[in-house]
């Protein structure tokens, strides 16, 4: 019987020339389709018939803890995207380091988060929309 790991310090999340850093403790990075993927319909008789969506771009979560850096870089990205018209659209990159988990795409930021102040540290949730991406989900070493 093998024994395999996954360590949450070795998945590396890279936007534009930044190294995300500081993500919460429970949730840190969230990857789903955006397209319908594969669909299928029955016709009266039972024929099956398929349809391939060829939209491949997905929608990317990264979950901070409102006290990391990366807030400020994402907010600046947001901020350039906005600014220069629609020129804020970067390469972005999350990978397993302990796996074979790769996501790669270009991506923008759609909006900066909702932000709520209490008596204890809380958390962004960034959501990022991507062109079409190359996206392997592994598992681990």
């Amino acid at each position: 019987m093998t024994v395999k790991t996954y360590d949450p310090a070795k998945v590396n999340v890279t936007f534009g020339a930044s190294q995300i850093t500081g993500f919460a403790e429970d949730s840190q990075v969230n990857i789903e389709e955006i397209g319908d993927g594969i669909t299928s319909t029955s016709g009266a008789d039972g024929e099956v018939a398929r349809a391939m969506s060829s939209d491949r771009r997905c929608r990317v979560t990264l979950t901070l803890q409102q006290t990391s850096r990366s807030n400020d870089v994402l907010s600046g990205y947001n901020e350039a995207d906005r600014l220069s018209g629609g020129g804020g659209a970067l390469p972005m990159t999350v990978r397993d380091l302990r796996g074979t988990t790769l996501f790669t795409a270009v991506a923008w930021v759609v909006k900066k988060p909702a932000s709520g102040f209490g008596n204890a540290v809380g958390t962004r949730e960034w959501v990022l929309e991507t062109g079409p991406a190359a996206y392997f989900v592994g598992g681990n070493d």
